[in-house]
């Protein structure tokens, strides 16, 4: 907040009178010292949640306004004010490039007003700043304008915020000892020369960048025209040759164009000739015809009867064919008759094979059953054997049982070994998942540090060449015991610091910084862990008596880390005292910091710093927000890696031990197969031998039923074949009535082949008759293909003789240029070619001589003469415009005259006013100094340039002030005595220096004050914005200057409660009372 700090008590009324002023004429606008404001001067500033403010309003006065306050308070945040709120840019102010920027932190708003003293009605304009699109709203005198409008007003009352000669920001000071000396002379002139002395050397600038390129324009051409004179004066004999060359051209032309008439007369006069001869020969054609048509009529009758017969004998092939078909059709059935006598005969021969098999199988079934009859007899009794089959059988059961029982463990066995794999395949799955999460955190290391991760790869490698630990990377040993804390600890530990090697001892660190930083040239941190352990140190308070503020943990509780790595960061960053907060420390802040007396504090979002000023030896707090962090974003428990290499450890050796003992019962239970197998096959040959005696007689029983069987189907030959005989009897009665309807068949198709051979002998008889018509008419008709060919060639020559006529007459009216629809020739070319001769020989013969003549003329083409021509136009137009370019360029030359004399004359008199104002001031001090206007040529303008030239000690020369020779504190003074030297003579409404002060030693600093002061509190002067943070004891002060003094802290009272005027009376009841 921002309060006015004046001796007269009705300063309040008179600053409320302000505000309301805006539509006073500017003659009653004073301050509280009586002194009238110039046009233009600022008359209040408010400001709304912008930059450090709330809100705060301010009333300047018409002459010096000190602005005073610690670092920190806002004193700067006027001048952003004034320059915003009067349509400057941000570049202007050196900070944010963004106007959003500018509005306090959590507010979406902020708005700026400045009211600026007019003649006729005080200007208002407001600025509103929107953080969302940063975006602005302007005001003019409570109307909706735009930035240009504004741009136009302050433009008219002479404002220049850009002018660093006026307006002079913190960040600016050291850009004055930069600018260049032409830079200086047009910031200058723009604020302190009268109003058209910048337009004037703007104007001279111009002009004599017009006169130059006019003079090489003048003199480039002048050359230009005296070459091309000289080249037209050598081409004038050319051109005269190339006219008697163009007349034997002429003549050419002419029998050209003649020769195409005489060759179209020669084709014409052939063409009526050729036409001639084929109509005679067309006659001869027509009797030729007439005589042949009676021959033509006997072959087509011929032709006809040869038609008629042929028709004939294709009516008696189709008649035969179809015979022969139905012959095919009867001998296809006598065929199929013969296959089913064959097939009866072959079913009688079946039986008849069918009854002898029977016989023989009856034979053979009874020698079986004698055979195994006498077997039978042979085979004694085995009943001794049963006891011991029931033995075996006993011994069997006991081995399936013990068989059974292996079973069961093995099973079980190989379910605990499925099980235990599952386990494991689960715990490897987690590994390699904790594994992955450390991958991600090298995959960072590497994009980020490459250097740093090649000397990770190369210490993996190299581990055995220290003697003690070197850990990798804080970032690498370094785990987040929750992720989402990762930003705390990456705000709090430096960058260089993560990605930092944690050696034991100095030694080892010496030797790996000079192997990766020497030998491998990478870029690689080291940090040795305290000789002493700090991971142990516990924080100066409990973290239970820090809950009631929102405090959930200490840094430390968030991470795990090596022992060493932990010692490290507990004694460089004091992770053990660095409290983390919630939402709810944020919202009580200003209490926490006050009563807890933390130095370092984090939030939800943001952290702060607690520190004492070095001015009051008040609490001063800052707040930055926290980045998102990048390389702590992956969460490895370590107590959960350890638990589970040891968990697989333990799953391994079980799997060992159920793998073994599976193998034992494998072996135990393969020794029981082979004796289940053996007293397997001893049962089985017991078995056998018992039940042989009971499969003998089955085996008789029942093949004594298979021969009965087979005696009871017996086939009867004789009534087989009696059946046989009556179907083949039967077939062969169908067979005979077959072959007599084919012979029927056979004797018409014999008939139909003898009629058919006649029809072909007459139609033969037809077709030698047809050919020897066909003779004589071709007889007759050679001659009329002769005597057509002789028509067809010569009306193919009428018709090339006829195109030859229109080629060459088109050829003719073409050279001629005549129009196609035009027959006849023109007066004027008949008239010509009445002098040519007539003849193709004798046009030939002139045309060469002519050719031979006109090529006696080498070298010439209308180039020459056209190019003469050109050239001589073009002289006459260079002519014309080198005297109108050297009429422009003499206007140029009075304009620069003119307009010289009345800039430079006026400059070096404010010149020479700056310099006689900044030479007294130096010499105020002891010192020496001038400014001047150093003149090479006077004619180049934008050369010139303000040169300032300094000397602070009597033993030196004069050096021109530059931003490499001078000291700060030197440049200061400089630059502030030479915007003293422009004070008296400025014609801008006011001015601003930000903290130039601040390089100055107390000597010069108390000179320049008194300096500003009085150069500044002069009447009729502009207004004067004097930006310290400090002062010196005992300056001087006058009644018209006006302090303002600015506070900021947790005590301040809101800006609606501030009355300087109650406070004044307070402090006279009090000093009545004493």
């Amino acid at each position: 907040m921002a309060a006015p700090k004046r001796k007269v008590s009705s300063q309040r009324d008179a600053a409320s009178k302000r505000v309301s002023g805006g539509s006073r004429p500017a003659e009653q606008e004073v301050d509280r010292t009586g002194c009238q404001f110039v046009e233009g001067a600022i008359v209040r500033i408010k400001m709304e949640n912008f930059l450090t403010y709330d809100s705060c309003e301010i009333f300047p006065g018409a002459n010096l306004n000190m602005i005073v306050g610690a670092n920190g308070t806002g004193k700067s945040s006027i001048v952003c004010a004034i320059c915003l709120g009067l349509a400057g840019k941000t570049s202007f102010i050196g900070r944010g490039d963004k106007v959003g920027l500018y509005v306090k932190r959590g507010s979406n708003r902020g708005c700026i007003e400045l009211e600026l003293c007019r003649r006729s009605k005080n200007l208002i304009i407001s600025r509103e700043i929107s953080v969302a699109n940063n975006q602005s709203t302007w005001q003019i005198n409570g109307e909706h304008a735009t930035q240009k409008m504004v741009e136009e007003h302050t433009a008219a009352l002479n404002i220049q915020v850009g002018n660093l000669c006026q307006f002079l920001p913190q960040e600016k000071v050291g850009e004055f000892a930069k600018m260049s000396k032409i830079e200086l002379l047009e910031a200058t002139e723009k604020s302190v020369g009268p109003p058209e002395m910048y337009k004037f050397h703007s104007d001279l600038k111009n002009y004599r960048e017009k006169e130059k390129e006019l003079e090489n324009t003048c003199k480039e051409k002048s050359v230009a025209l005296e070459k091309m004179k000289q080249r037209n004066e050598r081409s004038e004999q050319d051109v005269q040759r190339y006219y008697e060359r163009q007349r034997h051209l002429d003549k050419i032309k002419m029998l050209e164009r003649k020769r195409p008439w005489v060759e179209y007369e020669a084709a014409r006069q052939e063409h009526e000739e050729v036409k001639h001869l084929r109509e005679q020969l067309k006659q001869e054609l027509k009797a030729l015809k007439e005589s042949v048509a009676p021959v033509t009529r006997r072959i087509q009758v011929v032709e006809r009867q040869c038609r008629e017969q042929e028709a004939k004998v294709k009516e008696k092939g189709s008649e035969i064919k179809k015979i022969s078909q139905e012959c095919k059709q009867k001998q296809d059935l006598l065929e199929r008759k013969d296959k089913e006598v064959e097939e009866v005969q072959q079913k009688l021969r079946m039986k008849n094979d069918e009854e002898i098999d029977r016989q023989k199988r009856i034979s053979n079934t009874k020698k079986m059953i004698d055979d195994l009859q006498n077997e039978l007899n042979a085979t004694g009794n085995y009943d001794h054997v049963q006891p011991e089959i029931d033995q075996i059988s006993t011994t069997l059961r006991k081995v399936q049982e013990e068989k059974g029982a292996i079973d069961t463990e093995k099973a079980e066995l190989r379910r605990e070994k499925e099980n235990l794999e599952k386990e494991k395949k689960k715990v490897m799955a987690n590994i390699k998942r904790l594994e992955d999460m450390m991958n991600f955190k090298e995959a960072k290391l590497r994009d980020r540090f490459k250097d740093t991760y090649i000397a990770v790869l190369w210490l993996r490698e190299n581990k055995n060449k220290f003697r003690g630990h070197i850990y990798e990377p804080i970032m690498l040993e370094l785990n987040m015991k929750d992720s989402r804390n990762a930003k705390y600890v990456e705000n709090h530990i430096s960058l260089n610091d993560l990605r930092a090697f944690v050696c034991v001892n100095m030694e080892d660190m010496d030797k790996f910084l000079r192997e990766v930083r020497d030998t491998q040239r990478l870029k690689v941190n080291a940090v040795c862990a305290p000789s002493i352990s700090a991971a142990g140190k516990r924080p100066t308070r409990p973290i239970q008596e820090l809950q009631s503020y929102g405090f959930v943990s200490y840094l430390r509780e968030l991470i795990d880390a090596p022992e060493p790595v932990m010692s490290y960061l507990c004694e460089q960053y004091r992770v053990y005292e660095v409290p983390i907060g919630t939402a709810k420390t944020k919202s009580m802040i200003e209490k926490v910091i006050k009563e807890t007396q933390l130095r370092q504090i984090y939030t939800g979002d943001e952290r702060y710093s607690v520190k004492k000023s070095a001015y009051s030896n008040k609490t001063v707090s800052s707040n930055t927000a926290l980045r998102n962090a990048q390389f702590l974003l992956v969460q490895v428990d370590v107590e959960e890696r350890r638990r589970l290499d040891d968990q697989a450890k333990e799953i391994t050796a079980k799997l060992i031990a159920v793998e073994s003992r599976i193998a034992e019962i494998s072996e135990t239970y393969r020794h029981l197969e082979r004796k289940d197998n053996e007293l397997r096959t001893k049962k089985k040959e017991l078995l056998e031998m018992k039940s042989k005696r009971r499969q003998l007689e089955q085996k008789i029983s029942t093949k004594n039923d298979s021969l009965k069987q087979m005696e009871m189907d017996t086939i009867n030959l004789q009534e087989e074949e009696q059946k046989a005989n009556a179907k083949m009897k039967a077939i062969y009665t169908q067979k005979a009535k077959l072959v007599l309807e084919l012979t029927l068949l056979i004797k018409t198709c014999m008939t139909l082949n003898m009629e058919k051979v006649f029809f072909v002998l007459e139609n033969t008889l037809l077709i030698y008759q047809k050919n020897q018509v066909e003779t004589e008419f071709k007889e007759s008709n050679a001659e009329q293909k002769i005597k057509e060919q002789q028509y067809r060639g010569l009306d193919d020559k009428k018709h090339r003789l006829l195109n030859t006529c229109k080629e060459r007459m088109k050829a003719a009216r073409e050279i001629c240029d005549l129009d196609p629809n035009q027959k006849d020739i023109p007066p004027e070319l008949m008239t010509a070619f009445q002098s040519l001769p007539n003849s193709l020989d004798e046009i030939d013969a002139c045309l060469n001589e002519e050719k031979s003549r006109a090529s006696c003329f080498t070298g010439l083409n209308f180039s020459v003469v056209d190019e003469y021509k050109r050239r001589k136009q073009e002289i006459e137009n260079l002519t014309e415009e080198l005297n109108r370019k050297k009429g422009e360029l003499e206007n140029y030359k009075q304009n620069i005259s003119q307009v010289k004399e009345r800039w430079l004359n006026p400059l070096k008199l404010l010149v020479e006013q700056i310099n006689e104002k900044f030479s007294e001031y130096f010499r105020s001090m002891q010192c020496a100094g001038e400014v001047d206007l150093p003149i090479d040529n006077e004619e180049e303008y934008d050369k010139y340039g303000i040169r300032i030239r300094v000397k602070f000690r009597s033993s030196t020369q004069l050096h021109e002030l530059t931003q490499h020779h001078q000291s700060g504190g030197e440049r200061s003074v400089s630059t502030m005595l030479y915007l003293m030297a422009l004070q008296e003579l400025n014609r801008c409404p006011f001015r601003v220096v930000d903290e130039i002060n601040q390089g100055m030693d107390p000597t010069n600093e108390r000179r320049v004050f008194e300096m500003v002061v009085r150069a500044a509190c002069k009447e009729n002067t502009s207004q004067y914005f004097f930006i310290t943070p400090k002062l010196l004891q005992n300056l001087t002060y006058v009644d018209n200057m006006t302090v303002l003094c600015v506070y900021n802290g947790p005590h301040m009272l809101p800006p609606g409660k501030w009355n300087l005027n109650a406070f004044l009376r307070r402090r006279r009841r009090v000093q009545i009372h004493n």
